[in-house]
């Protein structure tokens, strides 16, 4: 589409409405985000907080920018929101001639990477200290159709990315309706099933359940050197193993510190919707042992399959167990190794144990597919609009 161009400057308009900051006035700032994401309020602050005492006033409509980080895309059309807050000599604000300019047409122009070109070879200075310079900035040239065709464009980027939203909304709404079916699906299990005759038996009595070394000690006696699990590395339902740190502990300790394939382990305490969260060893590391805020719990193979024991205690029936049974301050929870032993586990066949483990598993494969396939369209959603806007200001976006 063959557009007449325009320089900024002919239809932006520097503006300083200069203020003097008042000791006890209450004071809006805004900021301006990066990589586009707009202007937003910052905070609002007593006027005897404010260091700067000469600031300026952006109103709404405006369009602002950072002379630092413009290049960086940090720019944007003041919200309403925002408006009468108060900026530094280093944000910049224009006023619109809105004779010839739509300012819906500009805040999506300013979502381009042609207005990012803009601010970038309008910056000069030291590699690291690149400020906007305003002539510059003010000879760069946009295309301006017509007010009419401005506002068809507008409208039609506007429909578009109501559509991206809307199928960026259902992609959520799927991968959140993927997630809760796991725990849906174990607390109809297990509750149907606690009705219909497995036993139901003290943790404490079906397994060996022991803390571990306890950081800091004063040893006496020959020591070695171990790897040890904190509760950082115990998620719920994994193991995060980037970081694993060592500890002395002395020679004759180490053995009953030391974790076997087939462990359970389960967290003392933290965030009180993760109480118990915990996960199975399966010997990642040699000669590892974990530090007393964590729980071992250690079945016999014959009887308990470690998996369905991590199942029970981290479905919907075992948390309420924990919630329920735990000490809590305000964010917090923990529980004590008699509220873990007296935690009631169900006692299927074995046989039955692991083909309810391979229908969890079945079911978290399931549940992942759905999370891989929202974070690729996710992806492609957020190509889109780049492409929209690209298409639009070239004039190839029709109704």
């Amino acid at each position: 589409m063959n557009w007449p161009t325009v320089k900024l400057g002919e239809i932006l308009f520097r503006r300083k409405d200069e203020t003097t900051i008042q000791p006890l006035k209450i004071y809006k700032r805004l900021t301006i985000r990066m990589n586009g994401r707009g202007v937003v309020v910052r905070d609002e602050v007593i006027g005897n907080e404010i260091g700067t005492k000469t600031q300026f006033i952006a109103h709404a409509g405006q369009l602002a920018l950072s002379k630092i980080d413009a290049r960086n895309g940090a720019f944007g059309v003041v919200p309403q929101e925002c408006d009468s807050a108060i900026i530094t000599g280093n944000f910049w604000v224009f006023d619109v001639d809105h004779a010839r300019l739509d300012i819906r047409y500009l805040d999506w122009l300013t979502k381009t990477s042609l207005f990012v070109d803009f601010c970038i070879r309008a910056s000069e200075g030291t590699t690291n200290r690149l400020y906007l310079q305003e002539p510059k900035f003010l000879s760069q040239e946009i295309p301006l159709p017509s007010l009419p065709e401005q506002h068809r464009i507008v409208t039609r980027i506007e429909e578009l990315s109501a559509k991206i939203e809307e199928a960026r909304g259902l992609r959520q709404q799927a991968v959140e309706e993927a997630e809760a079916f796991g725990p849906a699906v174990s607390n109809a299990l297990f509750e149907t099933n606690r009705k219909n005759g497995w036993p139901l038996l003290p943790l404490g009595e079906v397994a060996d359940i022991r803390s571990g070394v306890t950081l800091g000690r004063t040893l006496n006696g020959p020591t070695v050197r171990l790897p040890y699990l904190r509760v950082a590395n115990v998620q719920d339902g994994h193991l995060d193993l980037r970081i694993i740190k060592e500890v002395d502990v002395l020679e004759s300790e180490a053995p009953k510190w030391q974790l076997q394939s087939g462990d359970v382990l389960l967290t003392e305490g933290g965030d009180w919707d993760k109480l118990g969260r915990g996960t199975v060893w399966r010997g990642e590391i040699s000669n590892c042992i974990h530090q007393n805020h964590i729980f071992r719990v250690r079945t016999d193979s014959d009887k308990f399959d470690s998996d369905f024991v991590a199942a029970v205690i981290s479905s919907p029936y075992g948390k309420e167990y924990f919630q329920a049974a735990s000490k809590q301050t305000t964010n917090l929870a923990s529980i004590n190794q008699t509220q873990l032993k007296a935690f009631m586990i169900f006692r299927p066949p074995l046989s039955e144990q692991r083909r309810i483990v391979a229908y969890f598993a079945n079911v978290q494969t399931k549940v992942d597919a759905v999370k891989t396939l929202q974070e690729e369209t996710a992806e492609e959603l957020n190509a889109l609009t780049p492409s929209i806007l690209s298409r639009a200001f070239s004039g190839e976006l029709q109704a």
